[in-house]
């Protein structure tokens, strides 16, 4: 078989803001973006890696969610337990001093965790969990 991962998606309670964050504060390019108001659908992803992207997507827009799984869904994003992503780099405290400045919502400093990875985590604007680990 020959299968890649091409996209993973993440919810967003506010279009805008979540651009603003993969956008200016990750760096990534805008790949698409359509819809209007808070059901808006955008596509981002690292320039140098066009095949592969995280889909931004409002959570409640599936015509078979329901009122309660709304809900649901709405309480989990408040809490930052609903979506998450784990993004990697060579140069972690670089990244880290970067997205710091740039008013991410930092959940943990670098960090040599006891299984032998380095990594530190931020919240994007709708709350999801992003980790970042170091390449060795």
């Amino acid at each position: 078989m020959d299968i890649t991962i091409h996209t993973s998606s993440l919810p967003h309670t506010d279009p805008d803001a979540s651009l603003a964050f993969y956008r200016d504060t990750l760096g990534f390019e805008v790949r698409n973006d359509v819809g209007q108001g808070k059901m808006r659908w955008i596509t981002v992803g690292p320039a140098d890696q066009p095949d592969t992207s995280i889909l931004l997507a409002p959570p409640a827009a599936d015509p078979g969610v329901t009122d309660d799984e709304r809900r649901t869904i709405a309480e989990m994003m408040a809490k930052g337990t609903y979506g998450w992503i784990l993004l990697a780099t060579r140069d972690l405290d670089g990244t880290f001093d970067k997205l710091q400045a740039g008013d991410a919502e930092v959940v943990q400093e670098p960090t040599e965790q006891p299984y032998g990875i380095r990594d530190c985590a931020f919240r994007d604007p709708a709350g999801n969990l992003i980790r970042i680990q170091e390449l060795r």
